[in-house]
């Protein structure tokens, strides 16, 4: 497989690389590990290439401003070993260890990973149960994109075709919040069948104050619910398969080859109970409890 002809940038600042998406057409490399693919596959076929490679200024990890901002360059590998990401938002962590292979997280990124949009995909789902949001630049100026606003629909990121995607900024955890990731795959590093991103908040009391989970492979892009009401019971006697039963309910999975509506609908209720009880267990374990 050949992918088509194009012509191939190599930016060494971020005005040459907007100058070279100014007039669309253009897609950006970074990691191409989903870009590759598509292009050998004639997937997509870009009229120009931008290699963003050359700017060092995109390739950091900053925890600061209430949470941890991934630089557009960042490896999902580099992340996933950052101690005070880490310790600032364990999701990103506990998600990034799900990402296909190491190989692979050796050069893919995880802004990359957001601004491909996959639906099947962990990082979007992280981004999108925590309210992050992604930050995009163009000739004509910056913006900041929420995550409820980023992922317009499968594969279709919201930029614009002369924005370059520069961080992604994920919320830090707060106070007694647990998190837990969750999925199912038909081998290690395939894309999931259903994952699910969860986030727990309890009280002085030990009762859930806040339960949200975000879902992937379940829908055109990442899902987000609110599961407070049908968790809020004390964590120790926590009702768990109710909320199971709350998500599902809530999700419409479609069939595909690799597996029906029903069993994606009945998986994800599985990995929500699962994910929500681990969530519950490491915010009593970051209390000392």
């Amino acid at each position: 497989m050949k992918p088509p002809q194009f012509d191939y940038r190599a930016p060494r600042t971020a005005d040459e690389a907007l100058d070279a998406l100014a007039d669309g057409g253009a897609k950006v490399l970074a990691g191409g590990q989903s870009l590759i693919p598509l292009l050998n596959m004639r997937l997509a076929a870009p009229s120009r290439l931008v290699d963003i490679n050359g700017l060092a200024e995109l390739d950091t990890v900053e925890v600061a401003g209430g949470g941890v901002r991934i630089g557009a360059l960042a490896r999902h590998t580099r992340v996933e070993r950052d101690t005070g990401a880490a310790a600032a938002q364990p999701l990103i962590r506990q998600a990034l260890r799900h990402v296909a292979h190491p190989v692979i997280r050796n050069r893919g990124t995880v802004v990359g990973s957001l601004a491909h949009a996959d639906p099947a995909a962990e990082m979007p789902a992280v981004l999108a149960v925590l309210g992050g949001t992604v930050e995009a630049v163009s000739a004509t100026g910056r913006r900041t994109i929420p995550a409820a606003e980023f992922f317009a629909g499968p594969l279709e990121p919201a930029l614009r075709p002369d924005e370059l995607a520069v961080s992604a900024f994920f919320p830090a955890a707060p106070r007694r919040t647990g998190t837990a990731f969750a999925e199912t795959a038909r081998r290690h590093g395939d894309y999931a069948l259903a994952g699910v991103a969860a986030v727990v908040t309890l009280d002085d009391d030990l009762r859930v104050t806040a339960a949200r989970a975000g879902y992937l492979s379940v829908g055109g892009t990442p899902l987000v619910l609110d599961l407070t009401e049908a968790a809020a019971s004390a964590v120790r006697t926590g009702d768990w398969p109710a909320a199971a039963g709350y998500a599902r309910a809530r999700l419409d999975p479609g069939d595909d080859l690799h597996a029906s509506a029903d069993y994606r609908r009945h998986l994800a209720g599985v990995l929500t109970e699962r994910a929500l009880r681990a969530a519950a267990e490491e915010a009593l374990s970051r209390e000392g409890l």
